[in-house]
């Protein structure tokens, strides 16, 4: 059982040094013990706070029930996400790569420099430019110290997947800032609760919760970046020397006294500032007169609930998901080679490891396409190509997917099946592991609340041209279903012929989602209506 500290301390300081695990701190002026690190002094006959107390001070903790009424607070920065949708986030390569750096941790290649301090680099513009990234163990130095060796390997392993979110939250708010390098941006723990879906975690006290949050907001604020690209026209050079990606100013703690006089943490506010970067990437001004850039994307707010549920179970699904939202901009077409997603998923050097253990890359392709039907529950739906990713080697959920929900329906279905070559219960073909190596996806379909929201401006930059090309390709679900009938086609044979998926097909049959303007053109030539 943990213990708190009550009102009738003297502040004499006995007990401080004397606790084994560092959980009684002194803030505003007065002691608190941390009850997510007191543990009763294990290992000890008696509390070591008890036996240095002249004033019988500390007592065991007792949690505070119900509703905490909050002290007076620093009003917060205004919330994020107005829509509950989506809401812009700075999304230059700095922001990806410290993504990165905490989403994949021990995963990415780490090396030493001369100094024996651990970095991991990246080249960039095609080798012209380069981002180092350090971890450094304080938050309020300055000029931050990079650590070395195994305390640098101990600190990348504590690292916590769901600080990215955090870091992505900084990103969002500095993006409502004109100059976020200069001014700063105040999160309390509500609102954190809000972003992250915490308010919902029945399962977590408030002191557990709390505890949670902090962690997670110092994360970020813990790596550090050596910039260095060289200029562009009139844009001058990026040269930062392991400059702090987001400043942490201050945490307060906002505390409450029961009657006993035991002071409770009820709640946390945070003051964050962007680091030097957002100077060069997340300049308005400055990119109005083209000397800097403004870099900007959307971040929906499902991708961060979606993270928080699945990071234990399916960490690859969580790190893919964090990968693409800004590698495929979020709706924007890219062939994406499956050993790439792999490394993205479980790291490079877990992928050449089981490439030379056959027995091992079974059990990799089961997490692997687990992951995947992750992903499109969450609604991003991968498209396979159908040359280097045809039926007989996706996984066995897409193919299941197709299966109709009418039982006659599903009966024929089944008959259909059974009378093909390659029926969906087959074992996988031989060489499916190098067929996948050599495997692509086309790209993945967004979720249809994320999409409306990423290709607003898009529309209206080509609203224009749609208005004109729309009456000649102009075609309707029952036109679809009723040419392909005509023709004596299935949907797998219209799958096929349009490089699309069989369950894709069937959706836009069925009015689940209307088809671009560039798929439509694919389907009036596969259906002979041009």
């Amino acid at each position: 059982m943990p213990y708190a500290i009550t009102n009738r301390c003297i502040q004499c300081d006995n007990c401080l040094p004397q606790c084994p695990q560092g959980a009684i701190k002194l803030m505003e002026g007065e002691y608190w013990i941390d009850p997510i690190l007191c543990n009763d002094c294990q290992g000890y006959s008696i509390p070591q706070c008890i036996v240095s107390c002249p004033v019988n001070s500390p007592v065991p903790y007792q949690a505070k029930k119900g509703r905490c009424k909050s002290d007076a607070r620093i009003t917060p920065s205004a919330k994020l996400f107005a829509d509950s949708k989506s809401h812009p986030f700075a999304s230059s390569i700095i922001i990806w790569e410290l993504c990165n750096v905490l989403a994949q941790r021990q995963s990415l290649l780490w090396e030493s420099n001369t100094a024996g301090e651990l970095y991991y680099q990246r080249q960039i513009n095609s080798g012209k430019g380069t981002i180092a990234v350090q971890i450094t163990d304080s938050i309020e130095q300055e000029a931050p110290i990079a650590l070395k060796g195994t305390e640098a390997l101990s600190a990348i392993a504590a690292f916590d997947i769901r600080s990215a979110c955090m870091h992505l939250i900084y990103a969002a708010h500095a993006t409502n800032l004109d100059q976020p390098w200069q001014e700063e941006f105040i999160i309390s723990d509500r609102q954190i609760e809000e972003y992250l879906g915490l308010e919902k975690r029945k399962d977590l006290s408030k002191s557990a919760k709390l505890a949670l949050i902090k962690e997670l907001a110092q994360q970020p604020c813990k790596l550090i970046a050596s910039i260095n690209i060289p200029p562009q026209r009139k844009i001058k050079g990026v040269f930062l020397e392991k400059s702090r990606l987001w400043h942490l100013l201050e945490i307060q703690h906002h505390f409450q006294a029961d009657e006993l006089g035991c002071k409770h943490l009820i709640g946390l506010t945070f003051k964050i500032k962007a680091g030097k970067w957002a100077q060069y990437f997340l300049n308005r001004q400055a990119c109005k007169e083209r000397t800097a850039f403004y870099q900007y994307g959307n971040l929906p707010k499902p991708l961060l609930s979606a993270i928080m549920s699945i990071w234990q179970q399916h960490e690859g699904a969580a790190r893919m998901m964090l990968w693409l939202l800004f590698k495929t901009k979020m709706g924007r077409e890219q062939r994406i080679t499956i050993p790439t997603l792999m490394k993205v998923a479980y790291g490079e050097q877990k992928l050449s490891q089981v490439a030379l253990l056959p027995e091992h890359r079974q059990r990799l392709l089961r997490i692997f396409e687990s992951d995947l039907e992750v992903l499109n529950h969450y609604g991003l739906k991968p498209l396979f190509d159908p040359v280097t990713y045809p039926l007989e080697i996706q996984p066995l959920w897409t193919k299941l997917i197709d299966i109709p929900e009418d039982a006659e329906a599903a009966l024929e279905f089944w008959i259909d099946d059974a009378s093909n070559g390659n029926r969906l219960t087959d074992a996988a073909p031989r060489g499916k592991w190098n067929r996948l190596m050599n495997a692509r996806i086309l790209y993945f379909e967004m979720p249809s609340q994320w999409q409306k929201q990423l290709t607003k401006s898009k529309k209206k930059r080509t609203s224009h041209r749609k208005t004109k090309l729309k009456p000649q390709i102009a075609l309707s679900r029952e036109n679809i279903l009723e040419s392909r009938k005509k023709l004596g086609l299935s949907q797998r044979d219209l799958a096929q012929l349009t490089g699309k998926s069989q369950s894709w097909i069937r959706d836009i049959e069925n009015g689940r989602f209307q088809a671009k303007l560039e798929d439509l053109m694919l389907l009036r030539k596969a259906l002979g209506m041009n």
